[in-house]
């Protein structure tokens, strides 16, 4: 990969992908050797924990994913740049994550159909440079192309300082801020509810 001058035209040259089979490869090698987190693979909302915690020996978070992506459902957004995936965010209809069906803290508010983002992850090398707002970005244009009108997010809040990195998969409620969406519930002080309504804007 090569040096990035200038986080401006770096920014620029992102582009977004669903994943796919064609892009598996881009997502295996952006994810590595440890599944981005303790061989979480993005796994962790759409299992029952103990399905997750056994998932983590033997491959079995990363196989569940893979199969999710060969029978086509959803599951998130990768970020490009120059033929490699530097960033992702997990992207599907709230329903497919179990572990929102079972939250105390984020209950469904309403009936409105919504695609909920439950985590985001971007390679080192590529953190602090305003990926994160333009992962969003990125996501939201998907929806507006796709007819998806209600976007959900779940971000924190940090209350002492930088959030360690291992902590800041859920994202940061500032970035979700800056990408337009919006408070819509605080039953959790630090890790409010946003949405953000694409046929409003």
């Amino acid at each position: 990969m090569q040096k990035i001058y200038g986080v401006e035209n770096f920014l620029n040259q992102v582009r977004f992908e669903p994943l796919s089979k064609d892009n598996w490869d881009k997502f295996v090698k952006l994810f590595g050797s440890k599944g981005a987190c303790g061989n979480c693979w993005c796994m962790s909302f759409r299992l029952k924990n103990s399905d997750f915690v056994a998932g983590k020996s033997y491959d079995g978070n990363k196989k569940a994913m893979k199969d999710l992506v060969w029978k086509g459902k959803p599951t998130g957004i990768l970020a490009i740049y120059q033929n490699n995936a530097v960033a992702w965010s997990a992207f599907a209809p709230r329903e497919d994550f179990i572990k929102l069906k079972n939250s105390r803290i984020h209950k469904r508010i309403d009936d409105t159909h919504v695609w909920s983002i439950p985590c985001t992850f971007i390679s080192k090398e590529f953190r602090l440079k305003g990926l994160s707002v333009v992962l969003l970005s990125g996501v939201v244009n998907y929806a507006k192309e796709n007819q998806i009108s209600t976007l959900e997010a779940y971000p924190t809040i940090p209350t002492k300082g930088k959030l360690p990195d291992a902590f800041a998969w859920i994202g940061l409620f500032k970035s979700f801020d800056r990408a337009g969406f919006k408070i819509v519930d605080r039953t959790s002080k630090n890790r409010p509810m946003v949405r953000y309504k694409t046929d409003e804007v």
